[in-house]
């Protein structure tokens, strides 16, 4: 099979969403109803007192595939008040971008006190799929909702699920878990909601690192470097993932990585703006 074809290109697609969502081809599961009892799961750990989540902060990446380039993802965070907003944009590049276009735009609300999200949504725009999903997260009521829409065909539908009184969503796991004070060979434990599936993620800070960037030669980060693991659900461990964070007060992530059967993904910083 060459290497750009469209079965691969959409297997791609699905495994950069996965990076950017911390979660494997999440965007190309179909949600089903899952209902998980709150007590199988940990608690999550409310962010330190002592950590200021960022705003006005815009993270950009560039995607390769092997040594391909395969695209370019955009982060944007903004605090407002207790409430800290995450917004995320994967669009794909050359050959990739020619046989299977993606531009996918995810976004997310969570607490900036406990952790707890209450909103998140994707966009998804890939070859000629178009679907609006948006998921709410109510836990005083243990229920999550989501309603999706396809914008092409026309249709939607509306299904809930189970949650324990706090959860994390995907998008916004980055940011939690750069909130913690991920000192090396430490590890804990938190509970991670995707597409109406709720599942436990163990985080391990495995060592610290000076990381060279890919992007600018001259460029040398302290970091230390973390995997997220899970027995279940869309970061199953059969695919190795890591994301090397500033060794700083900010623990801004400058790489993340997935090692694949064919061949890694990874995302490399290119630019930091804060204004």
């Amino acid at each position: 099979m060459n290497k750009f074809s469209i079965p691969a290109c959409r297997n791609l697609r699905g495994k950069i969403a996965w990076l950017l969502l911390l979660a494997c081809a999440c965007t190309a599961a179909s949600a089903q109803t899952s209902f998980i009892s709150s007590t199988t799961l940990p608690p999550l750990t409310p962010p330190p007192d002592t950590y200021t989540f960022p705003t006005h902060l815009t993270l950009t990446y560039n995607v390769e595939w092997r040594v391909f380039t395969a695209g370019k993802a955009v982060f944007h965070v903004d605090t407002m008040g207790n409430e800290v907003h995450v917004t995320a944009e994967a669009t794909t590049y050359g050959a990739l971008n020619m046989l299977f276009p993606v531009t996918d735009h995810f976004d997310a609300v969570f607490d900036a006190r406990t952790g707890c999200s209450s909103h998140a949504g994707k966009l998804i725009q890939e070859g000629r799929r178009k679907v609006d999903t948006q998921f709410s997260f109510d836990g005083a009521h243990g229920v999550q909702t989501m309603t999706e829409k396809n914008l092409v065909k026309g249709n939607s539908k509306r299904q809930q699920a189970s949650i324990p009184a706090c959860v994390m969503d995907s998008l916004s796991s980055l940011f939690y878990i750069a909130s913690q004070p991920l000192q090396p060979d430490q590890s804990f434990q938190f509970p991670l909601t995707d597409s109406l599936h709720t599942f436990a993620v163990t985080l391990r800070t495995e060592t610290r690192e000076d990381l060279k960037s890919t992007v600018s030669p001259n460029t040398t980060y302290h970091t230390v470097r973390v995997q997220p693991v899970a027995q279940t659900g869309v970061v199953k461990n059969r695919e190795k993932l890591q994301i090397w964070f500033t060794d700083d007060a900010r623990h801004i992530p400058v790489q993340m990585r997935a090692s694949l059967l064919w061949g890694p993904i990874t995302f490399s910083l290119i630019s930091i703006e804060q204004k």
